[in-house]
């Protein structure tokens, strides 16, 4: 694949994490005009015959949709993203396409990406107040921070659309208007590789099996970005117990679990939030909402460089069982800078799968992979680890 077995994954993320820094969008269904150019001059006496128009009924049985926060500026890598997605699975149950901006969509965007998409498509404007820094962060003890960070060389330390980002995927795009009417969401992001036909329909397989969360690379955070988001979560932890899930994944994420939330540190593992397939209604429920306020007061977010992902990831590791949380291993996925490709033999025999890498430089078996540490967890067995 790609990167050194004893490269720092966040060090490699600096040079080449596309992060889902960016996202946007102007509101409502859109139909693209389906024209197509190069048409044959009919014979003279003949009218061209007409294209059938695209049928963009939803085949899939769900309440969901395909979600992708995303700038103009991306186009190619959202339809890059949006090809390979369709061509391995949406294509065969047609669910709808929702696309969210900070800036409103170009005429050009909507067309193209309508084109793509094999359903319907929806564009939104995020609010203003929800891509902006809160009333209650200071400007300038924001300006110290990253003036610090600069000079640490942390990763996205000086950016501040960046942790609007962040902040907004932790906390707010699950409330747009445009994902009301849905239950479940996969995200998308641009420039991704999608390796593996999916065969079944992921959105009904978390439904019937009652998984609320879901997964398919997990790896450390990186500590001076999230200092203090440990220990305010164990103060949240302390005020409201009731929302600690009795069978928990506390295991997965603490370095000494046996001792309880209050007495053990984050180990940084999280669940990497550039795909995520998941029940809205866990984001949207009083145990998260009630987290998120807590944590934007705290003013993390900004003073820090809080990210969705670990966010994320302590949520349902704390709030949901362990059960409703699914490892998709049979999913081949890359994000910049790390891939991994289904570790059985069937899944390349069979061609329903073509990952670009040989499959020992599956980000599975790197040092760096918390995967290890879920399957232990699981009480699945190890993976060896390739150096």
């Amino acid at each position: 694949m790609i990167h050194s077995k004893n490269t720092n994954p966040n060090e490699a993320l600096e040079v080449g994490f596309r992060a889902s820094d960016h996202a946007r969008k102007s509101n409502g269904a859109y139909s693209a005009p389906g024209s197509v150019s190069h048409v044959k001059p009919a014979p003279v006496g003949r009218p061209p015959k007409p294209k059938p128009a695209k049928d963009t009924r939803q085949i899939g049985k769900e309440k969901a949709t395909l979600v992708m926060l995303v700038r103009n500026s991306e186009l190619k890598d959202a339809l890059g993203s949006m090809k390979q997605i369709e061509d391995r699975f949406n294509r065969h149950y047609q669910y709808p396409w929702t696309f969210l901006n900070d800036e409103p969509f170009t005429e050009g965007f909507k067309n193209h990406t309508t084109r793509m998409a094999s359903g319907t498509t929806e564009y939104g404007l995020i609010p203003k107040e929800q891509w902006s820094m809160p009333d209650w962060i200071s400007e300038d003890k924001f300006q110290k921070v990253i003036s610090k960070m600069s000079k640490e060389n942390v990763i996205y330390g000086d950016s501040r659309t960046y942790r609007h980002m962040c902040r907004y995927n932790s906390g707010f795009f699950f409330r747009d208007k445009l994902l009301a009417k849905y239950d479940w969401y996969w995200r998308v992001e641009p420039s991704i590789g999608f390796y593996c036909d999916m065969t079944y329909d992921p959105f009904t397989f978390m439904r019937e099996n009652k998984k609320r969360y879901s997964f398919v690379i997990s790896l450390p955070e990186y500590l001076p970005t999230i200092e203090t988001l440990w220990k305010t979560t164990q103060e949240f932890a302390k005020l409201h117990p009731e929302h600690i899930a009795r069978n928990n994944s506390l295991g997965f994420i603490a370095t000494d679990p046996d001792k309880g939330i209050q007495e053990t540190d984050y180990n940084l593992c999280h669940f990497w939030s550039n795909f995520e397939i998941a029940d809205l209604n866990f984001w949207r429920g009083e145990a998260y909402q009630k987290y998120f306020e807590f944590l934007d007061k705290k003013g993390g977010f900004y003073y820090e460089r809080w990210g969705d992902a670990p966010v994320h990831s302590i949520a349902a590791a704390l709030f949901l069982p362990r059960d409703q949380i699914h490892f998709f291993g049979d999913v081949g996925y890359k994000h910049v800078p790390w891939g991994r490709c289904p570790l059985d033999d069937e899944s390349h025999d069979t061609a329903r799968c073509m990952c670009p890498f040989d499959r020992k430089e599956s980000f599975d078996y790197n040092q760096w992979s918390c995967q290890n540490k879920w399957n232990k967890f699981c009480g699945f067995p190890e993976n060896p680890i390739y150096e």
